[in-house]
């Protein structure tokens, strides 16, 4: 007859059937009872809930007694009573536990706002400077109230297990006393012996919850004490860095004026622009400003003299100058060597895609269970990706292709790294504000991107290992170069950020001069993964270096550092030649733009290294633009923060390879903005390829069974259609 739900210590509701009393006519009629916030209430039926309540008692002030094995009687001292009778005894205990627990929480409400204040009132709590301490004090005050409401909870239900344990050993004792025949009587000694062990565990849990109880109440008010003082220790701190961060703005500013005003005419405009910062580097002392990060050279401005002639003692003759103006001021004619197209027009290619849907999701919950792992082998839904595939992001590196174009048409090796430094940079402005992941590819899975009328090249990748995930990337140029690279990527979650970590080497070659370059890329790292907005830095080493010449430029991506009083995402770099002689000085940032500075002579000296070395310090050229970032499409924000090049890669195409990954229906279906159904296929299509590959380890596990020997076949027997896995006579792997 009754439907309620079980009660337990914390529960605030308890609903059920129960019969009432009502007159010597009717006798017990059937009736929903609701316990709810220290009150009972009782209805005809459940409907009336909305409506209709036929009667409330406050169980602060009412007294709870128990007539029989059903019924238990509920009064406030005169003017309500309600007699009520339960379907059995055990229903009847449920309730009775349950009004319990609400009369013991309602007298302690009721107590507590009878209380003139607390002892620690929410006027005397600190405020931080700008927070609102108000909702912040009632949050302390009712974190505090909860737990002490949970402790009160804890010692009723310690005064419920006294109380009923107490009754069922009178019960046995009172059953003990009467005759019983044989078996009945060993049952009832089993019963017995099984209700005094556990009354020895009550009684233990009951010391023990007794005696925290009594530590949490003596420790109560030192607690409160504690989070005082925790609070006003803040306070103090934030006050203490607000007056820092003006008094460090303060002399940031007179050292600035004073720099200014004491700088030479004749060295104003000596050295590059910095990021945003144009006049704080028109004069020498910026030169020699010591930063956080200790860097490896100081680059002052060279002697006038350089600026007019060159000299015998500088090492550097004439035709080094005129090749350092052609570096600059030579306009570069893009399609002078190609056929004239004016009677074909270009295809004109998509500039928007869908806006990207407002869907939310918890990137925490699915990140939790990630840590210190491969993320490559975790399924992720499509809500944390971006609608291209890895393919089409290590397409997205011949973003800046004409820097490649231009390097191919230098005549000093020197000049041509410094183009190809360029390079390898530029691939990172893509990636700023680019927090989504990309797809992974799908073994076997190709991308083709010809631009040969508009650029003059033509681009293949495809997806040649699932485990590790590994593509191969071939690019060839109708301008004089070929680029090609073999990438793994390896990613770590450390908790708070995420590390990517691409493994591989990138391979460039120059037709006329037979240059080849090789360097390797840096590690990028996702911040903010548990609270806040993400955001993506850049940090490590690389050394580009021309194996026909031994030129060697060493680049440096300084990781970002809140303390550091340089640029965020800077690049620095020096050019230098097989003998290590230094003859360009490289700067900029990886997000903007990238500068170059003609070294004219270097020496050991300046400020000493952190480490007690001496700085090689290069008098250098007037800096000048090497290469730009391109400005963001209209309304990027809203497409993923793409670049006009990024738009095009995922546009329909004809012609392209059934494997293109054009032709992936999830990355598709997520492009247009229907990402449930982009995740039920992303999951098809794993699954797909996992069953492949189970179906292909047994093929391979067949063949070496029949072959009697491991040696030479393979755990997997998987072949790439377009590329072939061979040692590079360079780097030796």
């Amino acid at each position: 007859m009754s439907e309620p739900k079980n009660p337990t210590p914390a529960a605030d509701t308890y609903k059920g059937w129960v019969f009432k009393w009502t007159n010597y006519i009717k006798g017990y009629q059937r009736r929903w009872f609701v316990l709810s916030n220290g009150l009972l209430s009782y209805y005809r039926t459940q409907a009336e809930m909305g409506h209709t309540c036929r009667g409330t008692i406050n169980l602060a002030t009412a007294t709870i007694t128990v007539d029989d094995a059903c019924n238990f009687v509920i009064s406030n001292g005169g003017a309500q009573t309600y007699h009520l009778k339960a379907s059995c005894e055990v229903e009847r205990q449920r309730w009775i536990t349950a009004l319990e627990l609400a009369k013991a929480k309602a007298a302690r409400l009721q107590a507590e706002s009878d209380d003139s204040g607390d002892d620690f009132p929410s006027s005397s709590l600190p405020v931080a400077p700008g927070q609102g301490g108000g909702s912040q004090n009632s949050e302390v005050q009712a974190a505090l109230r909860t737990l002490g409401s949970k402790v009160e909870d804890l010692s009723t239900c310690n005064d419920l297990i006294s109380k009923h344990g107490s009754a069922l050993q009178r019960s046995l004792s009172e059953l003990d006393n009467l005759r019983l025949p044989g078996e009945a009587g060993d049952k009832f000694r089993q019963v017995t012996e099984r209700a005094t062990l556990f009354r020895i565990t009550s009684n233990a849990m009951i010391n023990a919850c007794r005696d925290f109880l009594a530590l949490a109440q003596a420790h109560n008010k030192r607690w409160q004490k504690a989070l005082l003082a925790e609070r006003e220790q803040r306070v103090r701190l934030e006050e203490a860095l607000e007056q820092l961060a003006k008094q460090h703005n303060h002399l940031e500013r007179a050292f600035r004026g004073a720099a200014q005003a004491n700088a030479a005419p004749d060295n104003k405009g000596a050295t590059g622009p910095g990021k945003g910062e144009a006049s704080d580097e028109d004069d020498d002392n910026e030169f020699f400003d010591a930063v956080e990060e200790a860097p490896e050279f100081i680059t002052v401005p060279a002697d006038p003299q350089f600026h007019k002639s060159s000299s015998s003692a500088s090492g550097f003759n004439t035709e080094m100058c005129s090749d350092d103006q052609s570096l600059n001021d030579e306009p570069l004619a893009m399609n002078q060597e190609l056929p004239s197209q004016d009677l074909v027009p270009l295809k004109k290619r998509r500039t928007r895609i869908p806006d990207k849907p407002n869907y939310s999701l918890n990137l925490w919950s699915i990140m939790k269970n990630c840590i210190g792992k491969d993320l490559s082998k975790i399924p992720m839904p499509v809500n944390f990706n971006e609608p291209i595939s890895m393919l089409q992001r290590l397409s997205e590196d011949l973003e800046y292709h004409e820097l490649l174009d231009k390097a191919a048409k230098c005549h000093s090796s020197l000049e041509q790294m410094c183009y190809v430094a360029a390079f390898c940079v530029s691939a990172y402005s893509t990636t700023v504000y680019r927090t989504g992941k990309p797809f992974n590819p799908l073994l076997g899975e190709t991308f083709e991107l010809d631009r040969r009328r508009e650029s003059g090249y033509r681009s293949l990748c495809e997806q040649v290992s699932h485990h590790p995930p590994a593509a191969a990337h071939h690019v060839i140029s109708e301008r004089g170069w070929t680029l090609r690279q073999e990438i793994t990527v390896a990613s770590k979650f450390r908790g708070k950020y995420l590390s990517i970590m691409p493994l591989g080497t990138i391979h460039a070659v120059f037709a006329k001069s037979n240059n080849h370059y090789t360097w390797k890329k840096v590690t990028t790292t996702v911040h903010n993964i548990i609270v806040g907005k993400l955001w993506i830095d850049q940090s490590g080493e690389i050394d580009v270096v021309n194996h026909t010449t031994g030129d060697r430029c060493h680049l440096k991506f300084a990781p970002y550092s809140y303390f550091s009083r340089d640029i965020a995402r800077k690049v620095t770099g020096v050019v230098m030649d097989k003998d290590g002689k230094a003859h360009y000085v490289l700067s900029g940032t990886w997000d903007e733009k990238m500068e170059f500075s003609r070294v004219m002579q270097s020496s050991r000296g300046g400020e000493n290294g952190t480490e007690g070395k001496q700085k090689t310090v290069y008098q250098t050229l007037k800096a000048r633009e090497l290469w730009k970032r391109n400005p963001l499409p209209d309304g990027a924000e809203s497409m993923y923060f793409f670049t006009a090049l990024a738009l095009t890669l995922n546009e329909p195409e004809e012609g392209v390879a059934p494997t293109d990954s054009r032709r992936r229906p999830d990355q598709r279906l997520m492009e247009d903005g229907r990402w449930d159904e982009a995740n039920s296929e992303k999951q098809r299509l794993e699954e797909k390829q996992r069953s492949a590959r189970r179906e292909r380890e047994r093929e391979a596990a067949s063949q070496r069974a029949s072959s009697q020997s491991e040696e030479g076949v393979p755990h997997d027997n998987y072949k790439s259609r377009w590329f072939d896995r061979c040692e590079d006579q360079i780097t030796g792997c």
